[in-house]
């Protein structure tokens, strides 16, 4: 039977397999259960978070143009597949269903029956684990990228008029490039002068600007860098800012603030969020428009309002608004009962993986077992002179091969504790379903991360009710609770309703 190989290695990829050692495990398979690769596609330097790779993309065409020719889609392992939970799952479904192929790692048996539902479960935690792996990943590459911008370090491809190097210490810095950073001021030293850009743009090309595009003295213009500035990227306690940098500036702040001015740009903001208005950027009123939030001075003192940025006759007391948001989350958040069946079926879906977990240990030990006295007899052979080095050494690499695939596999599965992981289950269950219990301690960004979460499209206020398009599935149960109080109507049922499972007799 014809099988397609295929291995992928990322830009940013910690694998430890190499591209070679992918092929080699996958040929090895490939002789193991006797099979003829017909092909083998590779994709070097691409993320795996999407399957928009140009490799992958040529598999899959050969696939359509030769359904039938193969059988099997080989692979290293299933993180070189994909890094992405529900992306990967439905891309084996998509290929074994419609095109007959059913895709193999090769620590998998050929016989496996991807059908069985601990076989799902077990793929289905092996991609948990490569998709959280690779958010990990992406956390210590921004919080790196952010770290090194607090330092005032410009980390991305030095603008025109800038080059970049390495500091004494291997650190990226950029540095003047003093014959570009000529044409740099001369473009500020212009464009305060009065000429058009389009004129400024005619003049700099013949000294050698390089950059290209309708707005590229613009973006010249606007670039803080050139002023001595780095812009530090938003994290989820602290908004965007701008610091000195460590480089040197081309032009004068004054100069460049003055250039913003007379282009329109304002200075970056340096406020933080108001955590007096949560609902401020996310409520909209009855008309669509949405509504801002400040003070408005009463007799004795300031009072919250929130109002429409069109119908601005109109002052909601944010007082009596949030009180009765926090009500809402009350309401929509899961109740005992709700609570209890879901812990009941978190437990029996544990315990079952625990148990699984239990198995694959016993057989991973059982096949090392068995490769250790491979290991013995082949060392019998060569003693006794019945192979020669070449063979010997050929043979003991692949069994170490094995082995380290093998004590992988145990290692991953011998977090067996089901009483502490549950301990910690049972703890966090009624902390993480309490949607007012969450949004009362959380920050302003989170705040409203949560409300656009449960709320999918839009939430409104009027006639003393709040009033949204869709919810999100899980809460739909609770959410006809909140219509009967008055709280919460969904005017436009979203069609992700008929996609909604049936409900047990709890409405969990």
């Amino acid at each position: 039977m014809n099988a397609i190989g295929y291995r992928r290695l990322s830009d940013r990829d910690q694998s430890k397999y190499s591209l070679e050692y992918q092929e080699k495990a996958i040929n090895d398979y490939c002789q193991r259960y006797d099979l003829d690769l017909i092909g083998l596609y590779t994709d070097n330097g691409y993320c795996s978070y999407t399957f928009d790779r140009p490799d992958y993309k040529e598999l899959e065409n050969f696939i359509k143009k030769h359904k039938g020719q193969a059988r099997y889609l080989i692979i290293m392992d299933h993180d070189r597949f994909s890094r992405n939970l529900s992306e990967a799952l439905a891309k084996i479904t998509e290929l074994e269903n419609k095109f007959h192929i059913k895709v193999l790692a090769t620590s998998e048996p050929i016989d496996i029956d991807t059908t069985d539902p601990y076989v799902f479960l077990q793929r289905a935690m092996t991609y948990t684990i490569a998709n959280s792996e690779l958010l990990r990943i992406r956390k210590r590459t921004r919080d790196g990228i952010r770290q090194a911008q607090l330092s005032g370090r410009y980390v991305n491809n030095a603008p025109f008029g800038y080059r970049n190097r390495r500091d004494d210490n291997g650190k990226g810095i950029i540095e003047v490039d003093d014959e570009r950073a000529v044409i740099v001021q001369s473009i500020f030293r212009d464009y305060l002068a009065g000429k058009p850009m389009y004129e400024i743009f005619r003049e700099v090309k013949k000294q050698g600007f390089k950059n290209s595009g309708n707005s590229a003295i613009q973006r010249i213009l606007s670039n803080h860098v050139y002023a001595g500035y780095v812009k530090v990227n938003a994290s989820k306690h602290e908004p965007e800012r701008y610091i000195r940098g460590l480089h040197q500036p081309i032009v004068s702040e004054a100069d460049y603030w003055l250039v913003q001015e007379m282009l329109g740009n304002k200075r970056p903001m340096k406020t933080q969020p108001k955590d007096e208005f949560p609902l401020r950027g996310i409520l909209k009123c009855w008309c669509g428009k949405g509504m801002t939030a400040g003070y408005s001075k009463g007799k004795k003192k300031y009072y919250l309002y929130y109002r429409c940025i069109e119908h601005n006759q109109t002052n909601l007391p944010g007082g009596m608004l949030h009180e009765k948001f926090e009500e809402l989350l009350e309401t929509l958040s899961f109740n005992d009962r709700q609570i209890e069946y879901i812990s009941k079926t978190a437990k029996q879906l544990m315990r079952q993986a625990t148990k699984d977990n239990t198995d694959i240990v016993k057989a991973r030990s059982q096949q090392l077992n068995e490769i250790g006295k491979k290991v013995d007899k082949l060392e019998e052979r060569l003693m006794n002179d019945e192979i020669d080095a070449a063979t010997y050494k050929k043979w003991l690499q692949k069994y170490s091969q094995e082995k380290a695939m093998l004590s992988n596999d145990i290692i991953k599965a011998s977090n067996n504790d089901f009483a502490r992981k549950w301990n910690r289950v049972e703890y966090l269950l009624p902390r993480l379903t309490s949607l007012k219990g969450i949004y009362k301690i959380a920050t302003i960004s989170r705040k409203q991360h949560l409300i656009r979460g449960v709320f999918k499209h839009n939430l409104a206020y009027s006639d003393g009710a709040f009033r949204t398009p869709s919810i999100e599935p899980a809460f739909v149960n609770n959410s006809l609770i909140a219509k009967e109080k008055g709280l919460l109507y969904i005017e436009q049922p979203s069609t992700v309703w008929d996609q909604v499972p049936d409900s047990s007799e709890i409405g969990s």
